[in-house]
């Protein structure tokens, strides 16, 4: 039998109507380390459009969908396709000019500190999803002046390490016929290989920075004890 005394309703705290409101009205904000997620995706994205398809031709609608983004949503993280642009170069420095450093700071034999920098240059340069050189090297002409400049230093700092292993190479003698245009001839070497190189084609990127070593320097390892 269904009883027909009415319950009374409970009372509702003060202002709860009106939080509830406001909760609903409420957008909610990602967290920080998703929100960081997203814009190094649109970041790592980006720089593979550039490279396949160009800066001038890549379109904010390409970007956008590319990260599984609506068209607009980029604009959170960024206000501009030049912002993104500056953006894949100062990630791609920054983190290629801290790997460098790392090995410049362990006092290495000037060969075995010469053969890291190449191999980690490589692998930067051909690793999967590692874009930002080629984007850096064909499209820096589309940088403004401001941020340029800001590339330009990062650049600076990363050559500067390789001009102090490359002094230190020919003062070990493992260098043996120095010119004043080694770094200019070698980055120009080891940067063409993006044009060329293919992985799993026979040839894995240790391999290719072994030879590209024993072919710059045209000198055996010395042995030691010897």
């Amino acid at each position: 039998m269904t009883s027909t005394k009415t319950t009374p309703a409970r009372a509702k705290a003060p202002g709860a109507g009106t939080a509830a409101k406001a909760a609903r009205g409420r957008r909610v904000q990602p967290s920080t380390s998703e929100d960081d997620s997203r814009r190094n995706d649109l970041i790592t994205k980006s720089a593979k459009l550039f490279r396949e398809k160009g800066y001038e031709k890549t379109t904010v609608r390409d970007i956008a969908a590319a990260a599984g983004m609506q068209a607009g949503s980029w604009f959170y993280h960024f206000k501009t396709k030049h912002d993104i642009l500056v953006a894949v170069m100062e990630q791609g420095m920054t983190r290629s000019l801290q790997d460098i450093e790392a090995i410049a700071a362990q006092g290495l034999p000037p060969r075995e500190a010469f053969r890291q920098l190449v191999t980690t240059h490589l692998k930067t340069l051909l690793g999967p999803n590692n874009h930002f050189i080629p984007v850096l090297l064909y499209e820096s002409r589309s940088l403004d002046k401001s941020a340029y400049g800001k590339i330009t230093a990062l650049m600076g700092r990363y050559e500067a390490i390789w001009d102090e292993a490359i002094d230190a190479l020919h003062r070990s003698g493992d260098w043996s016929m120095p010119t004043g245009l080694d770094r200019l001839l070698l980055f120009g070497a080891l940067n063409w290989s993006a044009q060329w190189y293919r992985p799993g084609a026979g040839i894995s990127i240790e391999e290719l920075a072994e030879q590209a070593i024993t072919f710059i320097l045209r000198t055996a390892p010395k042995k030691r004890g010897k």
